[in-house]
Order: C-alpha cells, then structure tokens, then sequence
C-alpha cells in the first residue's frame, strides 16, 4: 500500500496555518458548556506562545491569517481543513455559524499550492477536529459535528489510506480526548468514553498501535511533529494544568517535550491541535 511510504516522514511539518483571535469568541464562541468567561488577554498571550513555538522555536513558515470578529470560532482552524500531503479537503464544518470560516482558509492553501478538494455535498458534515490520521489511516469521530456522509468524502478524497469511523458522544470531537504523540503512538484520555472510543479504534485497525494514557482527557489532545535537527517533537499541556498528565509526557525520554499552556480557549472547547494546520510542503514556496 503506497501509505506505508510515507510513515518515515510521520509529523513532519515545513510550514502551519494559524489565525488571529477575535474578541467575539469570549462572548460568542460555541461552547458546549457555559462556565468561566475567557480571559481575552490572557488568551492572546496564550496563543502567541503558541505561534511563537511553531515559528521561533520549530523554524516553520508560519502564515498567521486575521481574526474576522464576525466569526468568533474562527481561531480554530484544524476544524475547516484537513491536509495530508499535497491535498487539503475543505470541510464543511457541523456548526452552520462556522462555514464561512472555510473561505479564507481555501485561498490560503490554494496560495500554498496544494491540491484542494471542497465538500460541496450539502448532507454533509465535517469538523477537522474529528479526524485523526495516523500515518497508516483515518479514523473519524461521528458527532454532532460530523457525520457519515463527511467521513465518506474524506475517504473519497485520500484514496490511499484506510478510513473507520468511531461514535462520539460524549465530547465535542474524537480529538478532544485523544492524538498522535509520535509515528505510532496514540495519546488517549482515561476516561470511559475515550477509552471505549480507543478499544474501537483497535478492534477497526489491522495495526497495533502503542499507547499513552493520561488521567485528563483534554490533555492527551496534543501536538506531535518530526523537525529535522530536532527530531520527536511534542507540545503538551502545561503541568500547571495538568499535573498528573504532564507526568506521563515527560516519560518520553526521546521527545523534545514542550508544555503549553491553554486555560483561555478550553473554555470554549478548544485544545491544543485546534489552533493550527501543520503541512509538509516538499519544497520551498
């Protein structure tokens, strides 16, 4: 299978699309839960941390495109695209406040020359959120934001690998309890449902998969990539979050583990891979 090419360069990342944070998400972000309000400041700082790790600290070309205060989710971009290789899918995300979202983000890849697949089928749904690819497949949470038809697409337009699907009910995406922390290492919540959602995941795939349990399930949401020079990198929640979690992290020895800290956008659902769309441009643009 012509997928299995491509496990050596697993996580590795020239360039990440990022987008600024409108003030409209403190008051008018979905939230699945109403709760402590964000912290605009601190969420902005929290966030160019954030960017400043992918660009100072990683080296990538970082394209940071402008909040849109029409568009209060608008930060999240994971939920609008998912790329693998040259090919980015426009979804068209769960939440109909959100679609607009997918416009600016069509002529950034389209600048950064990939192939671009748009999901025009009005039965269906996709939050990027739900998809988690890992370097063999897909896997992707049916939710309330995304459903058979969007996974069906998906598997239509990345034709060389395996894509399953796994119910979620119980939080807002597959990926709010679980990622990939390395090439074949899956990061997985405690908890029942993410646990029940992982057992599925392996009952689906003819691979076994390594995996790494953390006590909260929002922190096993994190970001893995392979930089040349640098190796196995990992961005994880801060161990001033999550202290218990943030140990287990620190048990890969041969990770360049880097803590992030992100109080603000949780409020709102957002974690980690949410903020960003990693891509492997083969060549300098």
């Amino acid at each position: 299978m012509a997928a299995l090419g491509h496990l050596s360069t697993f996580g590795r990342v020239t360039h990440a699309v990022v987008r600024g944070l409108p003030e409209s998400l403190c008051q008018h972000a979905l939230r699945r839960h109403k709760g402590d309000e964000v912290d605009f400041a601190r969420a902005e700082r929290e966030h160019q941390l954030y960017v400043g790790v992918l660009k100072n600290k990683l080296g990538l070309q970082v394209v940071e495109l402008p909040a849109d205060e029409s568009l209060p989710d608008c930060v999240f971009v994971e939920d609008v695209a998912v790329v693998c290789e040259e090919t980015a899918l426009l979804t068209r995300p769960g939440a109909v406040s959100r679609r607009k979202e997918v416009d600016m983000m069509k002529g950034t890849l389209e600048n950064l020359q990939l192939n671009i697949v748009e999901m025009t089928d009005e039965n269906a749904t996709l939050d990027g959120g739900d998809v988690l690819f890992t370097g063999r497949e897909f896997f992707v949470g049916l939710s309330k934001r995304t459903n058979q038809r969007g996974a069906e697409i998906l598997a239509d337009t990345f034709k060389d690998y395996a894509v399953s699907t796994v119910p979620v009910s119980d939080t807002l995406h597959l990926k709010s309890f679980c990622s990939m922390a390395g090439p074949n290492l899956i990061a997985i919540g405690s908890s029942e449902p993410a646990q029940k959602a992982l057992k599925i995941m392996q009952q689906m795939s003819d691979h076994r998969y390594d995996k790494l349990t953390v006590p909260d399930d929002v922190a096993a949401n994190c970001v893995y990539l392979n930089i040349p020079n640098k190796g196995h990198v990992l961005l994880h929640r801060a161990p001033e979050e999550y202290p218990e979690s943030a140990k287990v992290f620190e048990k890969l020895k041969d990770h360049m583990l880097i803590p992030v800290t992100n109080t603000e956008l949780e409020k709102v659902d957002g974690l980690l891979t949410c903020s960003s769309i990693l891509i492997n441009k083969k060549v300098d643009l």
